[in-house]
C-alpha cells in the first residue's frame, strides 16, 4: 500500500506539473512574451516541478534527507543513469557551447554547492544567492541565443527543445488560443495537484524507509529522486531513439543546474534545513565526480559513445550498491 501511494504521488505530480506549465505558457503569451523567453524559463523548468515541489514539501515536513537527498539523488541519476541508457540507445553528440560553457556552470555551481551544504545550513540568505544566480544565469543565456546562430545553443535551449519535442503543444511556436481563465484554472489545479502529490509522496517515503529499516536519506537519494527525474528520463530516451542525442546532453547540463540553483535554492528560501552529515560528506562528492567523469567523457570527440554510456550506468549501480544497507 505504501508502494501504491508512492506511485500515486509521483502521478499527481506529473499530472500537476504538466498541468502548471501549460497553463502557464499560455499565461506568458497571453502577457506578450517571446518565445524565445518562454521556452528558456517556463518550458524549460517545467519537468524540474515535481523536484521542486516534492524538496519544499520534505523540508517543511522536517524530512532534510529527503529534501537534500531529492536533489543531489536526482542529479546523480541524470548524469549516470539518464545519460548512460541515452547513450547506450544512441550515441550523443555534444553541441560545443554546451560543453564549453554549460558544462563549466554544472561544474561551478556543483563545487559550490558541495562547499556551502559542508560548512553550513542551507539558510534564507544561501537561498536567495542561488535563486539570483539562477536568475543571472538565465538572463546571460537569453541574450546569448538570441545573438546565436541557429545550431549554436547551449544546454537550457536544449533541454527546452527536448521537452517541446516531445509535447508539441508546450512550443512557443504553437499558436493555441487559450482563454485567460482557463489557463488560470489549468495553473491553480495544476499547483493543487502538485501540492497533493508531493505531500503524498514524501509522507510514504518516511513511512517506506521506516517499514524497510533504513534512512529517510536513503530512500530521498534512490527511490524519490529517481521518480521525480522521470521526467527528463523521458525526454532524453526519446530524444536518443530518435536519433535526435544532442539534445540529451543538454537536457541533464540544464536539468542540474535548475536542480541545484533553483530547487536548492527555493527549499533554503522557503524552509532552511541542516544538510544530513552522510550527504555532505558522501553524496555531493559523487554528484561532483559524477559531473566531471560526464565532462571528461564528451570532451573525447564531442560525443558520448555506446561504451561510455555503460560505464555510466555501471557508476549508478555501483553507486546504488554501497550506499544501500
Amino acid at each position: 500500500m505504501t508502494l501504491l501511494m508512492i506511485v500515486i504521488g509521483l502521478a499527481l505530480l506529473f499530472a500537476g506539473g504538466e498541468l502548471l506549465v501549460r497553463g502557464a505558457v499560455r499565461l506568458a503569451r497571453a502577457v506578450g512574451m517571446s518565445s524565445l523567453v518562454i521556452g528558456l524559463t517556463v518550458v524549460g523548468f517545467g519537468t524540474s516541478t515535481p523536484e521542486l515541489v516534492t524538496s519544499v514539501e520534505a523540508a517543511l515536513l522536517g524530512t532534510p534527507g529527503i529534501a537534500i537527498g531529492n536533489i543531489v539523488g536526482s542529479n546523480i541519476a541524470n548524469v549516470l543513469l539518464i545519460v548512460g541508457i541515452s547513450a547506450v540507445v544512441y550515441p550523443i553528440a555534444i553541441a560545443s557551447i554546451a560543453l564549453k560553457r554549460d558544462s563549466v556552470v554544472m561544474i561551478a555551481v556543483t563545487v559550490v554547492f558541495l562547499a556551502i551544504c559542508f560548512m553550513m545550513p542551507l539558510n534564507l540568505v544561501i537561498g536567495l544567492a542561488f535563486l539570483a544566480t539562477l536568475v543571472l544565469y538565465i538572463a546571460l543565456v537569453i541574450r546569448f541565443e538570441r545573438q546565436a546562430n541557429s545550431v549554436n545553443h547551449g544546454a537550457i535551449y536544449d533541454k527546452a527543445k527536448a521537452i517541446e519535442d516531445l509535447d508539441p503543444g508546450l512550443s512557443p511556436a504553437t499558436e493555441e488560443k487559450t482563454p485567460l481563465l482557463l489557463a488560470l484554472a489549468m495553473v491553480v489545479v495544476g499547483l493543487v495537484l502538485l501540492i497533493g502529490g508531493g505531500k503524498l509522496l514524501v509522507v510514504n517515503a518516511v513511512a517506506l524507509a521506516q517499514q524497510l529499516g533504513v534512512s529517510d536519506t536513503i530512500i530521498g537519494l534512490t527511490i524519490v529522486a529517481v521518480g521525480t527525474s522521470l521526467p527528463e528520463f523521458v525526454t532524453s530516451l526519446i530524444a536518443a531513439i530518435r536519433k535526435e542525442a544532442d539534445v540529451a546532453f543538454g537536457n541533464v547540463v540544464g536539468s542540474n543546474i535548475y536542480n541545484l540553483l533553483g530547487i536548492g535554492g527555493f527549499t533554503a528560501l522557503v524552509a532552511p534545513i541542516d544538510v544530513p552529515q552522510r550527504i555532505a560528506a558522501f553524496d555531493n562528492p559523487v554528484m561532483l565526480a559524477a559531473a566531471v567523469v560526464l565532462i571528461l567523457f564528451a570532451w573525447t570527440g564531442y560525443r558520448i559513445g555506446r561504451i561510455e554510456g555503460a560505464a555510466l550506468l555501471a557508476g549508478y549501480v555501483a553507486y546504488i550498491y554501497v550506499i544501500w544497507p
